[in-house]
């Protein structure tokens, strides 16, 4: 594995750059999933089976979960679900100043679907982490497909009471989900992780479906003192390599020793993901350098770094102290691990039940209508809109 040591300077947005740059992306697939999206989208049921049949592999037969397995999945869902139902609002209303009232109401979509990958393995909690919240968030129809449909996947779905499932994936699922087939009712939303072709996707049919954001390859930074107990931080290091292709695992220390034993021991993996150890003077020199990263997964462990966790603005998720490793996260914790990735969580936030979920106005102008037609026809007039005023003014002096 890749692992370039590298110190802080001046310029922390110029030392991400440079950490980024050591996992350069693929090469652009945006013509050809357009043309499947496009392809799918005309020929329906026909062309998506073309695809089916040519990239994915068939569904095998059903099998029981291993006890421990379902166990796992059971404090999963349930904690996932607590988060989730923590995270929703409640209506308000607002009465201005004129007597008029603003209510504002969140109402879910009627219809989600829940993309897992393939890949080379089963993501079962992927499955627990969209369905609950999506579930959660009131969706009355909620879809999951998967390449493969693999028996664990499709167990989970049992277990979340999950019939309408699909054993499909990559652009051509994204395209049947996004605008429906002859067999497959379009969604109102698409959510979930995948790999380039199926995230780009996501992002050509936007514009059609809602969708969670581009959740391209993994990262996570930790910031770790002297205190740390360095095989805990080894081990989250190694646990995150694990994604492989495109992952970035990076160490941001002002102890030499502790980024001495990561470069040795993340250079000897057998790794596709890349790395970096970056030396900072102290704790507010790492927060400078993971704030410019915006990690989809923040580790501070060590007094001094956790001391910054107030001051922590662009992370996916933050995990707190030398028992708050990021695989917790990504299974049982009860936080989501649909997380933005690639810097994005400087603007965007976990999947959760405002993915699912849209908001709007109820407006009662009642009695209002004189004083809100004197304040808003001379705007409407002097952007040349003479009808809007109108509108308004015909309003005046007229009984609630």
């Amino acid at each position: 594995m890749r692992v370039e040591p590298l110190v802080l300077d001046a310029d922390p947005v110029a030392l991400v750059a440079r950490i980024r740059e050591l996992a350069p992306s693929g090469a652009s697939v945006a013509a050809d999933v357009a043309a499947i999206v496009q392809d799918v989208r005309d020929g329906g049921d026909a062309a998506l089976r073309r695809y089916i049949e040519r990239f994915d592999r068939p569904a095998p037969d059903p099998t029981p979960l291993p006890g421990d397995v379902e166990a796992g999945l059971r404090t999963a869902i349930a904690n996932v679900r607590a988060v989730a139902e923590a995270q929703l609002g409640a209506d308000t209303s607002v009465t201005l100043p004129q007597g008029h009232t603003v209510e504002i109401r969140e109402r879910p979509v009627r219809r989600a679907a829940i993309y897992v990958p393939g890949g080379r393995n089963p993501y079962p909690s992927t499955v627990v982490m969209g369905v609950v919240t999506a579930q959660v968030s009131g969706v009355s129809e909620v879809v999951v497909c998967a390449p493969g449909l693999h028996p664990v996947v499709a167990a989970t779905c049992e277990l979340l009471g999950v019939q309408e499932r699909y054993a499909m994936g990559g652009a051509h699922a994204v395209a049947a989900l996004a605008y429906g087939t002859e067999t497959i009712a379009r969604v109102d939303v698409i959510a979930g992780p995948g790999g380039l072709w199926v995230q780009e996707a996501k992002r050509q049919v936007s514009g059609d479906v809602g969708i969670d954001g581009f959740l391209g390859p993994s990262d996570v930074v930790i910031c770790a003192d002297a205190h740390a107990d360095r095989d805990l931080v080894l081990a989250d290091l190694r646990a995150q390599a694990e994604h492989g292709d495109g992952t970035i695992v990076v160490l941001v220390s002002d102890d030499a020793a502790l980024l001495a034993a990561a470069q040795e021991d993340l250079a000897g993996l057998d790794s596709l993901a890349v790395g970096a150890t970056v030396r900072v003077a102290d704790a507010a020199g790492a927060l400078q350098v993971a704030e410019a990263f915006a990690p989809e997964h923040l580790e501070l462990v060590g007094p001094s770094m956790e001391a910054h966790v107030d001051d922590v603005r662009a992370a996916g998720c933050v995990f707190l102290g030398t028992n708050g490793g990021t695989a917790f996260g990504d299974y049982v914790a009860g936080s989501n691990h649909s997380l933005p990735t690639g810097g994005s969580a400087r603007f965007a936030s976990a999947l959760g039940p405002r993915t699912f979920r849209r908001r709007m106005s109820v407006v009662r102008v009642g009695g209002a209508a004189d004083a809100l037609a004197r304040a808003g026809a001379p705007i409407a007039r002097a952007e040349g809109f003479t009808e809007h005023a109108r509108s308004m003014t015909l309003r005046q002096n007229q009984q609630s």
